[in-house]
């Protein structure tokens, strides 16, 4: 396909999932399936092209004076990739496969409109509702962080060092350009750029001998501020498909006893696999079956409860960028209430001396340090270890990446434009011995 039939094709895609209100992703796999001629790098520049325009919706529109898919779609090219009107123009000359040509008003709009004026949840492309939430949080710098969760993502590689170290892992992923994370001592980052397929990780022979997963660098540093340590009994409460359980289990050495379980057990199907991948062999796996509980026999006992809590997910946002237009303030609410539920679950489970690492994906107040004050409120017998002290399993960058969080009495904040990550936030609450 030519460059400027990609671009008729990522408006055929917008115009689809703007009227059929479909996730992208059930677009773009639709698409592939009805147009079986264009090549893998015509699905992978198309896609880019699709998620740009999700990532730079309010932006796009109102550089362009309109929310058509069209108008969108040039603004983003505009904005994102800094093509000019003549540039644009060149791709739509009205030929075959090809948009039609520029009108004089969008010319003018690509010459002369900018961001200057544009409000914050403009300027930071997020629903308008969710800007108080915003403001709460980030008060006049909201569109600016926002901005950097409209960014595209780099894809994170967590070295399992049960089986490997990172140095190794860098020189047998070279040919990936694989370079060392920040902040995470086991992480690894590959940047991808708008038109390049994500490489095959699960080919790699470093991914089949269970040498690393992929995980966010914040979601690597999340499981290492809740400071897992060998020997101990650790409770991953919402273990999902094992991304956390994998990395606390290598903190843990394989020693000591590790449970993960999950309210919804298909969640948990994919983690078995992934455990014996990574050759974890110290990890009780619970499925919960029917009203019983899973963890009934665990009472007081727990050095650790790890809550990887559902959540809105705004975190993640330049990961999934369409999720942020389709979600609603209803949303928030079932979230917030699930939330409540399992930091009282884990309340019991933990013994004196013992903690709860409560991590959500979330930047928003009412799911992190509004919750955290609720559930001290509910248990008082908890008190927050100040996000100073849980920074210190990060040894030499503990200070440096304090620094780069936003931090609250209740935990730090983990952000795109702050430390480079998704957005996570972490508390850890220490149940006192009396």
């Amino acid at each position: 396909m030519t460059p400027a039939a990609r671009l008729s094709a990522a408006i055929e895609l917008l115009e689809t999932i703007d009227s059929n209100r479909v996730p992208a992703s059930q677009a773009l796999k639709e698409w592939g399936t009805a147009h079986r001629f264009a090549g893998s790098g015509d699905r992978a520049a198309i896609s880019g092209l699709v998620w740009d325009v999700l990532r730079r919706r309010a932006s796009s529109a109102w550089i362009m004076g309109s929310d058509t898919a069209r108008a969108r779609l040039f603004g983003m090219l505009h904005l994102e990739r800094a093509m000019n009107a003549d540039a644009i123009a060149a791709l739509c000359d009205g030929s075959r496969f090809a948009p039609s040509a520029l009108t004089e008003a969008e010319r003018k709009a690509l010459s002369e409109n900018s961001l200057r004026n544009a409000p914050a949840p403009v300027a930071g492309d997020y629903p308008e509702w969710l800007d108080p939430y915003l403001s709460d949080v980030f008060g006049a710098d909201r569109a600016a962080e926002a901005a950097a969760m409209a960014s595209r993502a780099p894809l994170d590689l967590r070295v399992n060092t049960l089986k490997a170290k990172r140095d190794k892992v860098l020189a047998a992923t070279a040919h990936l350009r694989t370079m060392a994370t920040k902040w995470s001592p086991n992480g690894l980052r590959i940047d991808i750029s708008a038109d390049t397929r994500n490489p095959g990780i699960h080919a790699e022979e470093a991914f089949i001998k269970g040498q690393i997963e992929v995980q966010d660098e914040g979601s690597q540093l999340a499981a290492l501020l809740s400071a897992a340590k060998p020997g101990e009994q650790v409770i991953d409460l919402c273990a999902g498909a094992g991304g956390k359980t994998l990395a606390l289990a290598a903190q843990m050495e394989g020693k000591g006893h590790l449970i993960a379980t999950d309210h919804d057990k298909r969640q948990l199907a994919p983690i078995h696999e992934r455990l014996s991948r990574a050759g974890v062999h110290n990890c009780d796996v619970r499925t919960p079956k029917g009203e019983s509980d899973a963890l009934s026999d665990i009472r007081a006992s727990a050095d650790l409860v790890v809550i990887d809590a559902p959540c809105t997910g705004t975190g993640t946002w330049r990961r999934n960028p369409d999720a942020k237009w389709r979600m609603r303030p209803g949303a928030l609410e079932v979230r917030l209430k699930a939330q409540g539920e399992l930091l009282d679950r884990a309340a019991p489970l933990v013994k004196p001396g013992g903690r709860i690492a409560y991590v959500t994906c979330s930047v928003l107040a009412p799911e992190n340090g509004d919750q955290v004050r609720s559930f001290l409120a509910r248990h008082p017998d908890f008190k927050i270890v100040p996000p100073s002290e849980t920074t210190t399993v990060l040894w030499d960058k503990a200070e440096d990446f304090a620094a780069a969080t936003l931090q609250s009495a209740e935990g730090l904040l983990m952000t795109p434009r702050r430390t480079g990550t998704d957005g996570f936030f972490v508390s850890v609450l220490k149940k006192q011995t009396n």
